[in-house]
């Protein structure tokens, strides 16, 4: 469970930031403001890499003026999933969460996320698929992610609403007695974080939000949600069927 020298904090936000230039200080700005309202013991890291519009500079220049900043940055691009990891191995914090940088999930709910970890909870979870939740998006991309999140409850057995919101928390301790079994590198991290979690017996908690999506997005419809579609079925295969194969020397 490595981390950077330092003293323990009590929470560590990371914000996974790719070409995020003319929205990161915004949603550093945003989610420190709501952070001072739950704690005084925080950091919040900006998981940049492989930026090419300066991101990189700005994250720079973001750690340098606020001291409860930290840039991670690397050279080639990792993936949503890699990112994520090094940052969460490179934290302080006894609850790791992260946000996406876009803000589409409104930065109030982070005191129920993150209290709720403190509450006892091993994996805290926005959910857009709750009742009380209140979402805004297209009709295509609501139809996408419904479609998705039924196919990872049939074929995954997941009893989750919304696997692939950007907004959790987590419990360090546990989210590291995991983390070396996960193997996806970008957006599929998140399903396989609580599929792999809730078979482990954790405890998982969706906690309703208000979510808005933006102009702006890294998703391609069509393509990912094909991509996502055969990152479930891998999944399976490993969860279910590769297991029973004999391993022959």
């Amino acid at each position: 469970m490595s981390s950077e020298t330092g003293p323990p904090l009590e929470v560590s936000v990371v914000f996974p930031a790719y070409n995020e230039a003319s929205r990161l200080e915004k949603a550093v700005l945003e989610t420190e403001r709501f952070l001072r309202k739950i704690t005084s013991s925080f950091e919040i890291l900006i998981a940049e890499d492989g930026s090419t519009d300066g991101t990189d500079v700005l994250a720079s220049t973001l750690s340098k003026k606020y001291p409860y900043v930290r840039h991670l940055h690397g050279d080639t691009r990792l993936g949503r999933g890699r990112a994520l990891r090094r940052a969460f191995e490179a934290s302080r914090g006894k609850t790791l969460v992260y946000i996406d940088v876009d803000l589409s999930t409104d930065p109030r709910f982070l005191r129920p996320l993150i209290e709720s970890v403190g509450e006892g909870y091993d994996i805290v979870t926005g959910s857009r698929g709750l009742r009380e939740s209140r979402v805004e998006r297209s009709f295509l991309r609501q139809l996408a992610s419904t479609s998705y999140n039924l196919m990872v409850r049939l074929f995954l057995k997941s009893d989750l609403k919304d696997h692939q919101c950007g907004f959790k928390a987590f419990n360090r301790r546990s989210l590291f007695k995991i983390m070396d079994r996960v193997k996806a590198r970008h957006w599929f991290w998140d399903t396989e974080v609580l599929v792999l979690a809730s078979r482990s017996g954790f405890k998982i908690k969706e906690i309703a939000v208000d979510w808005k999506g933006g102009k702006k997005t890294k998703v391609h419809l069509l393509l990912d949600t094909l991509k996502m579609g055969l990152q479930i079925i891998r999944l399976w295969w490993r969860l279910n069927v590769r297991c029973l194969v004999p391993k022959f020397v």
